[in-house]
């Protein structure tokens, strides 16, 4: 089978469209016949080596997480999916290698597949949806009628969190790039401000969960924007940020582990058409690697990159 991968930490010249052998289903595990896969800032920050402590060293390593397609093996102890399910979910951060024909997760990562949507949608809802449910439903408790800045709220994990917010009902604020303000106010974001030129002023002490999707707030900003019992939520892990949300409940670090109750919230949402994703371009794997490079480098296409193995 084909798979994106690479043989040591490093820059973008590193990736190999290679031909390996198809990886087995261990206990626990399923092997997907891949139909779709979708690219995050995480693929590449793994790749270059930020996060060596989480993903290891064996090589190669292969590229990529989210996945939707088919199952065609299961392995011993596998009980909830069997064989031809239509399926989602993503690699653990050690596995990766979703940029390929097969690859092989643990079925507790994994999930049926709504029939309404296609294996794109599928493949480019997983991680940030799942990050965003964790946030606002698990840990911040988001209730009806609270108020949620996201900061980020165009990028994948923050369009997620802006479309989970009103669909549990809160009043929603965020920032992002000028052009894309537009496109903020018509998803359900009230209040847009420019991150470019963002001020904190007209915005303390209004909020009950500030949502950083995207890296962007110090934990000092967010405290300025909370209300006395808010809380703020972070998906970059800084080291500031790592120590801070140590020593304060006030602010809290999110992790993308899929749990049975973000699986179920995110497959019904998308069912009823509350959770749909941007995306932005679907390459087949053979064009993967420069359409990966491009959009590490420029940011561009706005919306998910999103890879099939056959086209």
């Amino acid at each position: 089978m084909k798979r994106v991968q690479y043989r040591r930490y490093g820059g973008p010249d590193e990736l190999r469209l290679d031909e390996v052998r198809p990886p087995d289903a261990a206990r626990g595990q399923i092997r997907v016949q891949v139909r779709a896969a979708a690219a995050n800032p995480m693929d590449w920050k793994i790749r270059r080596g930020e996060m060596k402590m989480l993903s290891g060293s064996r090589f190669p390593r292969g590229l990529g997480h989210d996945f939707a397609g088919v199952v065609e093996a299961v392995g011993p102890g596998v009980r909830r999916l069997k064989v031809g399910d239509e399926v989602q979910g993503a690699t653990t951060i050690r596995q990766a290698g979703a940029f390929a024909e097969h690859v092989v997760a643990d079925e507790k990562n994994v999930w049926v597949k709504p029939p309404s949507i296609s294996f794109e949608q599928a493949a480019a809802l997983t991680l940030v949806s799942v990050t965003a449910w964790l946030a606002l439903m698990a840990k911040a408790r988001l209730k009806a009628g609270q108020s949620v800045f996201i900061a980020g709220c165009m990028g994948g994990v923050g369009r997620s969190a802006v479309q989970l917010a009103r669909m549990r009902g809160a009043e929603v604020a965020g920032s992002c790039s000028a052009c894309e303000r537009e496109e903020a106010l018509a998803l359900g974001v009230s209040e847009v401000a420019d991150y470019r030129a963002f001020d904190i002023a007209p915005y303390q002490h209004r909020f009950d969960v500030v949502f950083d999707a995207a890296g962007a707030l110090s934990l000092g900003q967010c405290s300025a924007m909370l209300k006395r019992r808010g809380k703020s939520l972070h998906i970059v892990p800084t080291p500031a940020k790592m120590i801070g949300c140590l020593l304060s409940s006030r602010h809290h670090l999110v992790f993308a582990n899929p749990t049975p109750q973000a699986l179920a919230g995110i497959t019904e949402a998308a069912e009823q058409g509350k959770l749909v994703p941007a995306i932005g371009r679907v390459v087949p794997l053979s064009e993967a690697i420069p359409a990966v490079v491009e959009l590490e480098r420029t940011g561009l296409p706005k919306g998910k990159l999103v890879i099939v193995p056959t086209r």
